[in-house]
């Protein structure tokens, strides 16, 4: 007879009240005991990332979770957790952006081939606050998304981290997908470890140090207090070859860095992260809890290089030529510039001081041989007139970098009822708040239009995304005359969300005395917000639920699930979820769900203002980022943005046989309406002229626009195997896994607001085979950890232009780490990941129509999905206490 243990205690059902209707199956890390005598320890872990019933055997679950437990956590040689989570469940990825504005300082994943937004983060069961970046470059498949930071969490504080790798918006809400990720802190109450790791790249940059550690102390007799604590300063890396026309500045004797653009990670300064998980109980039918952190750190990454002899609006020539064709900046005298032209083919950007003369009073500058006339240059200051080749002859390559500030914290209390007309219900009520601080940072740039007055660094401003939640949640369990009793739970939670905008230095968006003169304004390469950009914007969201667990008989489980959720921006939505496993013997199981899901549009995404550097034509161009509502979006098609909305099926099968553990789930995900930035949408002359006779302002400047929109549907298929087996070989512990996902996703519906190059990117930039195999030994003093990782064709794609895209070829990477015991409390280990080196795609520096893809610096498509650092080493030294 199969029925459920019922056995649990107040703990691991307040854990598991933040998980419903989800099964279990084993990564290569979660083989635990199946059988009706499992110690305490494996009932725990089954309770947290079981339903919200009691703990129930792995075998019996309708719906896969991967389970990463916190000694394979620590084995990964890399300090990033999305790298960690990267390399043990093959259907996530991660991406390694080298230049993408703020996604470099938090970098998006992707579950199932879906968006970061598309996956819910939960902590120790409660929903984790989002970051404040908008992901704007990197990746077409993230362009728009805002998802939490996972980067902040460290490994050492943490028990486990779960997977589920299902549609759970039935019952979590939003953003649930693609899955859900659960990570568990550790609440141990005595014990401890502090641990530091150093190591470096191959190629001899991107060193790291990180000390991290972890306490587990008594809070008075019945109660823990755990804390753990990381920080870790990282260089940058460099994959870069010098650009051909910074080469060229040089060869003329103009000093030009070298490279004088960095495809690379970016410096990460001062990152200390502290996690703190406290419980208390309070009496024997009832308890307390309290969680959060506090992170800060620093990142500095690189931008493109600006050539001085076409960069518009800074030393760009009053008429340039692109490809063959004459190019003229709005509002610019027609003859006038044509009559430079006939002079000229090209000229320096040059302007007048005194504010008196126009700009063409002052000496005309041509190009001549491919660098300003040194004659003619020189005689600018004697008319007080000024170029930026006088102060800035080879150029600049700006830096951008950020301060991240994420805190966040819950409190609750958990128990039973003892109150007569509600006793045998539980409950957990909580409450929680976070918070995530981006301040941005501009260095080694210009405001143009200052002219010789320019500072070189900026504050442009920063974002603010911070969310409040308040959850009831309560769970009876029910005689109804089945072969176990029935578990029903219900619940209620209202969220608040809240994005805020403010202003940055004054000289980062400053209108300068030479604007009117063809300089361009703000800090060049992200111009600050102006105070007419900055804002506070909010919204919130209450909903309701219902699920239960039926125990059908005593091979048949069914759950099922229904939220109702009303949002106060769009409406309500209502959201059902069934799943059931069948035991066809006692080996195997068969097993589905059905379920629909939403994620509604972020506050941010409803109301960011933006602009962007960006790749035109091969030249580079200034592009707005306006809110869908905006009159300039609107008249360009945008729109109020609505929720995008799902619907998913799964079944698949597990088979036990012994210390064999195998499972296979088909995954279909049908998502209408999905969000994403829209093409850079040329403004026509008709156009502008239309929207300035409605009173709209700052339409003169604008080139280019984009805004969030509703604009495609996607169809996701794929298929998970997992195998995990151990053994006794060689005379110790033996542990094999092997993981598979084959993922595709196809552009269903789209319109050119989207584009085919977008629609490429969803449907080609991710592999549609990973594969991951690990084998885990250990002695009594010594273990090795090995794992190879697959990753199949994918599309290469560089600087976000598409005539520089390449079918990636599939390669396989090596991670090893071998760890020695000194004695109990002592050890050290040295590993190496990526060991044998293998490159991402290099470019081939041919690209299409013959226009040669390394006139930006690098060496390999960006897109790699092992990243282009290549093999990094570590060596890391243990103490345990």
């Amino acid at each position: 007879m199969r029925k459920q243990n019922q056995t649990f205690n107040l703990s691991s059902l307040g854990i598991a009240i933040g998980f419903a209707l989800s099964g279990l199956t084993y990564t290569n890390v979660a083989l635990a005991d199946e059988t009706e005598t499992a110690d305490a320890e494996s009932i725990e872990k089954i309770a947290v990332v079981g339903t919200r019933s009691a703990p129930r055997s792995v075998g019996d679950s309708p719906v896969p979770v991967d389970i990463i437990g916190g000694d394979e956590l620590e084995k990964a040689g890399n300090t990033d957790m999305l790298e960690i989570l990267k390399g043990t469940v093959p259907s996530l990825n991660v991406h390694t952006n080298p230049i993408s504005d703020a996604a470099t300082l938090v970098r998006p994943m992707n579950l199932r081939g879906l968006s970061a937004d598309s996956t819910l983060i939960l902590l120790n069961g409660k929903r984790r606050h989002r970051s404040s970046v908008i992901t704007l470059l990197g990746g077409g498949i993230n362009d728009g998304a805002q998802g939490p930071d996972i980067s902040v969490i460290p490994s050492i504080a943490l028990k486990q981290v779960e997977v589920l790798r299902d549609g759970a918006a039935a019952q979590y809400g939003s953003d649930a997908i693609a899955g859900v990720v659960n990570f568990q802190l550790k609440d141990s109450n005595d014990g401890g470890s502090l641990e530091v790791k150093h190591g470096e790249y191959y190629e001899g940059d991107g060193t790291s140090t990180q000390i991290s550690g972890n306490i587990g102390m008594p809070l008075s007799e019945n109660g823990f207090a755990n804390v753990s604590f990381q920080y870790k300063n990282a260089d940058a890396t460099s994959r870069s070859v010098q650009r051909p026309d910074a080469a060229g500045f040089a060869s003329k004797g103009i000093k030009v860095d070298n490279p004088a653009q960095v495809w690379g990670s970016p410096k990460i300064k001062d990152d200390l992260t502290v996690f703190a998980n406290l419980g208390l109980e309070l009496d024997e039918h009832s308890s307390a809890y309290l969680f959060g952190n506090y992170s800060t750190r620093e990142a500095k990454g690189g931008f493109y290089y600006r050539n001085p002899n076409n960069r518009p609006g800074v030393y760009g020539g009053i008429v340039r030529e692109v490809n063959g064709q004459k190019m003229y900046r709005p509002g610019d005298d027609q003859k006038a510039l044509q009559e430079l032209w006939d002079k000229a083919p090209a000229t320096v950007l040059v302007g007048s001081l005194d504010g008196k003369s126009k700009q063409l009073d002052c000496p005309l500058v041509p190009i001549v041989n491919g660098i300003p006339d040194q004659a003619a240059l020189g005689s600018l200051k004697a008319a007080n007139c000024f170029a930026f080749n006088m102060i800035l002859p080879g150029g600049f390559t700006p830096n951008f970098g950020g301060e991240i500030i994420d805190t966040s914290i819950t409190a609750g209390t958990k128990g039973e009822f003892q109150i007569d007309w509600l006793k045998g219900i539980t409950y957990d009520f909580s409450g929680s708040y976070g918070r995530n601080d981006s301040k941005y940072f501009l260095y080694n740039t210009v405001n143009a239009s200052l002219g010789p007055d320019t500072p070189r660094d900026f504050n442009p401003g920063q974002a603010i995304n911070s969310e409040l939640t308040f959850n009831a949640d309560f769970v009876k369990f029910l005689d109804w005359g089945l072969t176990d009793e029935v578990a029903l739970a219900f619940g209620a939670e209202w969220h608040k969300e809240n994005y805020q905008v403010i202003a940055g230095d004054e000289a980062s968006f400053k209108v300068g005395p030479l604007f009117d003169q063809g300089f361009s304004i703000g800090s060049n390469g992200f111009p600050g917000y102006k105070p007419s950009a900055a804002g506070d914007y909010s919204s919130n969201n209450k909903a309701v639920y219902v699920q239960t667990s039926l125990p059908m008989s005593e091979n048949l489980l069914v759950d099922a699930a229904l939220r109702y959720e009303d949002f106060d921006s769009f409406g309500s939505t209502l959201n059902y979820k069934v799943a059931g496993s069948y035991h066809l013997t006692d080996e195997f199981a068969v097993r589905g769900s059905v379920n629909t899901g939403f994620r509604a549009p972020t506050v941010g995404q409803q109301n960011f203002t933006n602009v962007q550097t960006e790749l035109s034509g091969g030249v580079l161009v200034d592009s707005a980022l306006l809110p869908p509502t905006n009159p300039i979006s609107q008249e360009l098609g945008g729109k109020a943005l609505s929720p995008e909305e799902s619907f998913s099926y799964t079944f698949g099968g597990v088979f036990t046989y012994g210390d064999l553990f195998v499972t296979v789930d088909y995954y279909n995900i049908k998502v209408e309406d999905r969000i994403g930035q829209s093409n850079k949408i040329e403004l026509k002359p008709e156009q502008k002229a239309k929207l300035k006779a409605a009173g709209v302002p700052n339409v003169d400047g604008l080139t280019k626009v984009s805004f969030f929109t509703n604009d495609f549907d996607t169809t996701t298929q794929g298929i998970d195997l997992v195998a995990n087996y151990s053994a006794q070989l060689f005379n110790g512990d033996s542990t094999f896994a092997f993981a598979y996902n084959w993922n595709e996703t196809k552009v269903d519906k789209y319109s050119e607001i989207t584009g085919e190059f977008k629609v490429a990117r969803l449907e080609k930039d991710l592999p549609n085979h990973r594969a991951t195999f690990t084998w885990s030994q250990s002695w009594e003093d010594v273990s090795m950890f090995t794992r190879a990782n697959y990753f199949g064709e994918y599309q290469g794609v560089h600087v976000d232009f598409d005539k520089t895209v390449k079918t990636g070829s599939a390669a396989v990477t090596i991670d090893v780490e071998v760890n020695y015991n000194f004695n109990e409390s002592f050890a050290l280990a040295v590993g190496a990941q990526n060991l044998l080196d293998q490159d991402a795609e290099r470019l081939d520096f041919q690209g299409k129509t013959g226009i040669p893809n390394n006139n930006w610096g690098g060496k390999f498509y960006e897109t790699s999905p092992f990243g282009f650092n290549g093999g990094y080493w570590y060596v890391k030294g243990t103490y345990k206490f």
